[in-house]
């Protein structure tokens, strides 16, 4: 006897028997998007209150970096309000600019000694 001939013969499949057992299978699944979570809203201050202007006269010229959006998250105040809390601050002389640019600007607090 040859040995291929006590083999089994391979089946034939038809094509829709392929397709069929492709769509049935866990790779065949069409894939969803993720769902978006949704962000809290934030309900920043417009104006400064007595209280929020005390803590930023007291605790942001103790902080080593300043920047809007950092006033902004502490204060919760937007951040319009907060650049021209920033640019009050420098007036003073309170904090001092590290980089000054047009989307974005790094302040620290300013020493007691200027180099």
């Amino acid at each position: 006897r040859h040995p291929a001939a006590s083999m089994a013969k391979k089946v034939q499949v038809s094509k829709e028997a392929k397709a069929r057992a492709a769509a049935g299978s866990s790779k065949g699944k069409k894939k969803k998007w993720a769902k978006a979570k949704a962000r809290d809203k934030l309900n920043n201050a417009v104006l400064f209150e007595k209280g929020v202007h005390e803590k930023l006269l007291k605790d942001i010229p103790t902080s080593k970096l300043i920047t809007p959006a950092v006033v902004s998250e502490r204060l919760k105040i937007r951040v319009s309000l907060a650049r021209r809390a920033i640019s009050t601050l420098v007036e003073k002389g309170l904090i001092k600019p590290v980089v000054v640019h047009s989307s974005m600007s790094i302040y620290t607090r300013a020493t007691a000694v200027e180099e």
